[in-house]
């Protein structure tokens, strides 16, 4: 079984790639705990939380890997949790570092800022988008990640990944 994480800023499409490639393949997607933790909280969230939302994540991918076939499909990872925490509170829990450095994924597909943004409660910065994406892929390249940039509209963006996924 090959995991497969999907990285990239807010409203770049990760979520519908996750589901398609599941779809697709006939193998479980791992959703972003991020969202069903944050839509629960009732409050601002904290630094803190960015932990807990990383502990939850990697325990439903844990969880859901048991299925997996061929590929885990990830909708994010512990580098949206770093690149996020650095962002908007200029560090990331020692946790997260540590986890980054242990967990292995065999491929990343990085969601280009091309489409569209689509307001949401939970996004919020949609004048971010190019400094957040050069983050991911800055981090992607300083760590000598494989990676397939993911660019397009509608189902060439899916096409894109099964091809990527299809090459592993």
């Amino acid at each position: 079984m090959k995991r497969i994480a999907i990285i990239g800023p807010e409203s770049t499409g990760k979520s519908a790639l996750a589901r398609g490639l599941s779809d697709y393949f006939g193998d479980p997607w791992v959703p972003e705990y991020a969202r069903e933790y944050l839509q629960h909280l009732g409050r601002v969230y904290e630094m803190d939380d960015l932990l807990r939302i990383a502990k939850g994540q990697l325990y439903r991918e844990d969880e859901l890997a048991t299925e997996a076939g061929r590929f885990l499909v990830c909708d994010t990872n512990l580098i949206v949790i770093k690149i996020w925490s650095d962002f908007k509170y200029g560090s990331t829990h020692p946790w997260v570092e540590e986890q980054l450095i242990n967990r292995f994924y065999d491929h990343y597909l990085l969601t280009d800022i091309d489409l569209p943004w689509e307001p949401d409660p939970l996004r919020e910065h949609p004048d971010q988008r190019r400094n957040l994406f050069d983050c991911y892929r800055n981090y992607l390249e300083d760590q000598d990640l494989r990676y397939t940039m993911i660019t397009g509209l509608g189902k060439s963006r899916l096409e894109l990944a099964i091809r990527a996924l299809n090459n592993l």
